[in-house]
């Protein structure tokens, strides 16, 4: 148990309640509960090189050194953010002296993300011939960050962010363990472990803030005082990793399925985390056009207004503007019709790029063009009956009949799909016309 005295004092209250044994680890389950893979490979000391991949706080140091107590060898622990080449060396000459002995060396590496590609590459032939076990520890996408043929060698665990059940039970511990010196109601106790956002290293640094305040008796906190230690807390976000593309994905996905209350949570999660409006204003735009459409053209002009709005006033005033915006276009109807017709353009445009313009659509500027018979034909449609050329081509010849936007009844889009089944309808008429026409003509068998 943690003493308020001597040594022991120094070291932080986070690393003193850390556990020595699987049962002692409170949350990922998925992993470590009975039969799991995870949890029979430690126990069985059968262990396989792995990363484990998850937020701060949720347990990855912990379960390595966990891990290191069941392991009948070596255990070397490195930090990516001051190691090398040279140490990765240093711990191989000690795992191939332990093999001869015939002992497994667990090297764990925090951080290990930090490495490049050749700090990487030096742990392969290692972890291949077995001279060393890899633990390593990241809060970044092993995807992104780790080269393909480390990947390859390792297997990957996900933590999650521990509950706000479990962060209770890690502070109710750590509260026992403090002998006294600190007491919290239940409530209190939950504002603590909401505060720290799954992260049990953080509920356990506040609670050692809170402690610090003893005069020598116990600290008696209730709900209001204990949010006053604490303080402001900032939501957990970061602007380039894993968890800022995932909060903007579902913001993103609010909106297309029509959940205005999901969408402003996302988006004051992103604000109150600290993201520019700005980026989350080019991503409405962006839902204007890819998800609504033409089933509600004031979408985008409602989030250019909006982008507008912002950048006149700044936040937190400009902040509404962009709530306002996400709010509409989560209501409006939704099409991705314009979406699926572009991609499908931009595919044949790829494929059929060479294609000349058809001679009657081309500009003719100059007598020579004009000789050339460039233009010669082309139907002006102002000049048509209802201002619509029918049957008039204005595809290649390769491509004539193509379809690409094809309108959802939903919005505008019902009166425009309309508007384009009428105007087929003429075209049909117009060519079966021209046909009739080129058959009378015709000469007699």
């Amino acid at each position: 148990m943690p003493s308020n005295s001597g040594v022991e004092n120094l070291t932080p209250l986070a690393d003193r309640m850390r556990p020595s044994s699987l049962d002692e680890i409170v949350g990922q389950q998925h992993l470590l509960g009975p039969g799991k893979p995870l949890r029979k490979a430690v126990e069985s000391g059968h262990l396989h090189s792995m990363i484990f991949w998850g937020p701060p706080g949720s347990g990855k140091t912990t379960l390595a050194r966990v891990i290191a107590n069941h392991v009948d060898g070596e255990f070397i622990s490195l930090s990516a953010v001051a190691s090398g080449v040279k140490e990765i060396r240093q711990a191989a000459e000690v795992g191939q002296a332990a093999r001869r002995l015939g002992r497994a060396t667990v090297l764990f590496v925090d951080e290990v993300h930090r490495f490049n590609k050749t700090q990487q590459d030096g742990f392969l032939g290692h972890i291949e011939d077995g001279t060393l076990t890899l633990i390593g520890a990241t809060t970044e996408n092993p995807s992104f960050e780790l080269n393909n043929a480390l990947l390859s060698r390792v297997r990957i665990y996900v933590l999650e962010p521990l509950s706000t059940d479990e962060l209770r039970q890690i502070v109710t511990r750590a509260v026992a363990a403090l002998s006294g010196s600190v007491e919290l109601d239940a409530q209190a106790c939950t504002v603590l472990a909401c505060a720290a956002q799954g992260d049990a290293r953080s509920a356990l640094n506040m609670l050692e803030v809170v402690a610090a305040l003893s005069d020598g008796g116990p600290v008696h906190l209730d709900e209001h005082t204990l949010e006053q230690v604490i303080g402001h807390r900032l939501t957990r976000f970061d602007k380039t990793g894993d968890i800022f593309y995932d909060q903007i994905s579902a913001l993103h996905k609010s909106v297309r399925g029509s959940a205005p209350d999901a969408a402003l949570y996302w988006l004051a999660r992103m604000l109150e985390g600290g993201c520019d409006p700005r980026y989350i204003l080019r991503r409405l735009v962006r839902i204007a056009s890819e998800d609504i459409g033409n089933a509600d053209p004031r979408a985008l002009q409602i989030a250019l207004d909006a982008w507008d709005g912002y950048v006149r006033l700044g936040s937190p005033e400009g902040d509404l503007a962009v709530a306002h915006a996400t709010v509409y276009l989560a209501c409006a109807p939704k099409s991705d019709a314009v979406y699926k017709a572009f991609t499908a353009a931009n595919k044949d445009a790829r494929e059929h790029g060479a294609e000349e313009v058809p001679k009657h659509l081309r500009n003719a500027p100059t007598e020579l063009l004009r000789q050339l018979r460039h233009g010669h034909a082309y139907r002006h449609a102002h000049d048509e009956a209802e201002g619509y050329a029918a049957g008039e081509v204005y595809f290649p010849p390769t491509l004539l009949g193509r379809r690409y936007y094809h309108p959802v009844d939903r919005g505008l889009e019902q009166r425009i799909a309309a508007r384009l089944e009428y105007l087929r309808k003429l075209d049909s008429e117009a060519t079966n016309g021209a046909q009739k026409n080129l058959g009378g003509n015709s000469p007699s068998g």
